[in-house]
């Protein structure tokens, strides 16, 4: 029995950068041999056994076969004849596809550490395009390695142009695709996955909602960048750059879904977009089963971010409506991140990512102003039920009113 620490612990060790999760292969075992020891089974699936004392996963040396569409579509073999190359082919990218000893000697069969020097994602070999999976975890390796300068091999973005035109990608489980996209947008460069799914046609299958933003004009006055979707990545860079939560991600790359429904002749000008955009929102947060947290957020974002960037304008009536759609009394954070994602969308565009946003301080004077308004006076009048509630929109109404005087 050999055990090597592979994949992405060997990966990163390499980069110099911290590692997390290590993954472990055993060479020259049988199961028996790993429950007598203590190794405790996981799922039926593959052989698999957690460590008696560390709780670290140890998978036998194993081989597979398509045998299906999709990302589980595979027949495994695993058996102590199976060699150490012949369990680190069937893995991803050759950065991927390396192993080393409890000495740190290296197992490089496929050139990984090459292609790490190179700043290269490369695929291992040809059985990479047996699983769809692949094309939305080379892209968000290139998120996430984009900063140290890593490209997709040109042949690798090939074979991920044939996954997308094959139909593969549809039969992605929805729990796979939301987690490969989930941690893509929490990576440093969230825009780079979109691009590398666009650059290899899988956007437009993923999400053509999306993908139909490319190419649509914006007025130049308010988008010196013009494009729609150039715009959507820069306010995706920008929610990365300013590290907000993934809701805020989410919210930030399906803001401006209407533009893309906008009639050519009505170009550059995208009226009522933030309503014709909600049952486009609504598809892509159905279809992915995001939280409900991430829906939420979304459809409040594409509705109201034009009220968020004409806060100083907006009546005070039309504030109070504001906050009330967004339950400011009882869900605070909510608001806080809709500011964050109008904020995004303001930095967002070709030379003004630097500009100032007092919107955002403004409203959250009023939202603080509308919460400060006292229940119990109107309680003391004898008002309850219904009445109640008008009474307290009305003092509401009264303090917002005062409140935009002064600011």
């Amino acid at each position: 029995m050999q055990i090597f620490k592979v994949g992405g612990a060997v990966r990163d060790r390499l980069l110099g950068k911290p590692v997390t999760d290590i993954d472990w292969v055993v060479v020259g075992a049988t199961t028996e041999e790993m429950l007598a020891q203590g190794y405790r089974p996981v799922g039926a699936d593959f052989p698999v056994f957690l460590h008696p004392k560390s709780g670290e996963e140890y998978a036998l040396a194993r081989t597979e076969r398509k045998s299906g569409r999709g990302y589980g579509g595979f027949t495994f073999h695993a058996s102590p004849e199976v060699t150490l190359e012949e369990d680190l082919i069937r893995r991803d990218l050759t950065i991927n596809a390396m192993a080393e000893d409890d000495q740190q000697n290296l197992t490089d069969p496929y050139h990984g550490q090459r292609d790490l020097e190179a700043r290269i994602l490369r695929h291992v070999s040809p059985a990479f395009a047996e699983d769809p999976l692949r094309v939305l975890r080379v892209a968000r390796f290139a998120a996430r390695y984009a900063g140290l300068g890593f490209t997709v091999a040109p042949e690798t973005l090939e074979l991920m142009r044939q996954l997308s035109e094959s139909g593969e990608l549809e039969a992605l489980t929805v729990e796979r695709s939301w987690k490969e996209i989930s941690r893509a947008l929490l990576e440093d460069r969230p825009q780079v996955f979109i691009e590398v799914l666009r650059d290899c046609g899988a956007l437009k299958v993923l999400m053509p909602e999306v993908d139909a933003l490319f190419g649509v004009p914006q007025p130049e006055a308010h988008h010196p960048e013009i494009d729609t979707g150039l715009h959507t990545l820069s306010v995706l860079e920008q929610s990365a750059l300013h590290k907000q939560p993934l809701t805020v991600r989410w919210a930030c790359l399906l803001h401006d879904l209407g533009k893309g429904l906008t009639p050519e002749e009505e170009w550059p000008r995208h009226i009522a977009h933030e309503h014709t955009g909600l049952k486009l929102i609504k598809a892509v947060n159905e279809r992915f089963k995001a939280p409900k947290d991430c829906q939420e957020l979304a459809l409040l974002v594409g509705k109201y971010h034009t009220h968020g960037h004409r806060a100083l304008e907006l009546k005070a009536s039309t504030l109070l409506e504001l906050l009330q759609s967004f339950d400011v009394y009882r869900r605070p954070q909510r608001f806080e991140e809709f500011i964050a994602a109008c904020e995004m969308d303001a930095r967002g565009r070709k030379g003004l990512e630097q500009r100032s946003y007092p919107q955002a301080d403004y409203l959250r004077g009023a939202a603080k102003v509308a919460r400060e308004v006292a229940v119990q006076p109107l309680l003391e009048k004898g008002f309850k039920g219904p009445e109640l509630g008008e009474a307290l929109k009305r003092e509401r109404l009264k303090a917002l009113k005062a409140y935009k005087e002064n600011a």
